[in-house]
């Protein structure tokens, strides 16, 4: 569909005064889901990323990486296990999470950043002593070294922006006696947002946002208070998924993180549309 000059300078406008409101602050994307995995939506993501930074916002991307992680699994032979939705990581799986997480996924997305003109540099929960972890205990059995996070160092973030890079963060974990750990990626998200001072954690999902009827799309819910999450839980609109990822918006707003979005990634430039018009998209917390 072609726009009329016209048009083009309107949308421009209505962005103008989320630009100067988002100048100089700081946004952190978890990317994950559809978007990361289908090559159309990771080309809207990157252009975004980089037009984010382009009008000064400090972005700032922590991704995930789950089905290459089962992938180089299934080549080696390896059956991948989940409860309550988190990976089981024996020492072996461990060992291939660290190196798909925090070697070729990252280093791909930082690449991939770069050929649309962003400047890009790749961390992991090691560097710098980003994130540090304990184990995870969990009720429902061993789930091996899958972390706990105890501690969020994020001078080595604040360096790479300061010096105009956009950080790509994996999130993987350093325990106390040099044990590595696998962190879900929504909530050290969450937690990197919250040490930032973050204005504003954007999840990346394959949903529309938080929905009324979970089987109709067309029910998202768009602006939640977290006061209102526990009666949510409780008539049962808030559900399966979509708890751990409204637990994390939670923790990150009352952690003074200024607001926290669901949006759903596969649309493209979902990102741009949440931060630059009036309407949005996806569900807020605040």
């Amino acid at each position: 569909m072609e726009i009329s000059n016209t048009d083009r300078a309107k949308v421009l406008v209505q962005a103008l005064p989320y630009i100067q409101k988002y100048a100089g602050k700081t946004v952190v994307v978890k990317y994950g889901g559809n978007a990361m995995i289908n090559e159309g939506l990771k080309d809207a993501v990157m252009s975004d990323i980089v037009l984010m930074q382009l009008v000064g916002i400090n972005v700032v991307l922590v991704h995930g990486g789950g089905p290459e992680i089962s992938a180089m699994l299934k080549k080696i032979g390896k059956e991948s296990r989940f409860v309550n939705g988190l990976r089981v990581t024996d020492a072996e799986t461990m060992e291939i999470v660290q190196m798909v997480l925090a070697g070729k996924v990252n280093k791909d997305l930082v690449q991939l950043l770069e050929r649309h003109n962003g400047r890009a540099v790749g961390f992991c929960g090691l560097d710098g002593g980003l994130l540090k972890a304990e184990k995870l205990i969990s009720g429902s059995g061993d789930l091996g070294y899958v972390g706990k996070i105890t501690e969020v160092d994020t001078q080595i973030i604040s360096d790479a922006t300061k010096n105009g890079y956009i950080p790509i963060v994996s999130t993987v974990a350093g325990g106390a006696n040099g044990e590595v750990y696998n962190v879900n990626a929504d909530i050290a998200a969450a937690r990197i947002a919250a040490q930032l001072g973050a204005l504003k954690l954007i999840l990346m999902t394959d949903v529309r946002g938080l929905l009324q009827d979970k089987d109709d799309e067309n029910t998202v819910i768009p602006v939640v208070n977290v006061s209102e999450v526990p009666k949510l839980q409780h008539d049962g609109i808030i559900c399966g998924g979509m708890i751990p990822k409204i637990d994390c918006c939670v923790e990150a707003v009352r952690r003074g993180v200024g607001r926290a979005h669901i949006i759903d990634g596969r649309i493209p430039h979902s990102i741009l549309i949440e931060l630059f018009t009036d309407e949005g998209i996806g569900t807020m917390l605040y």
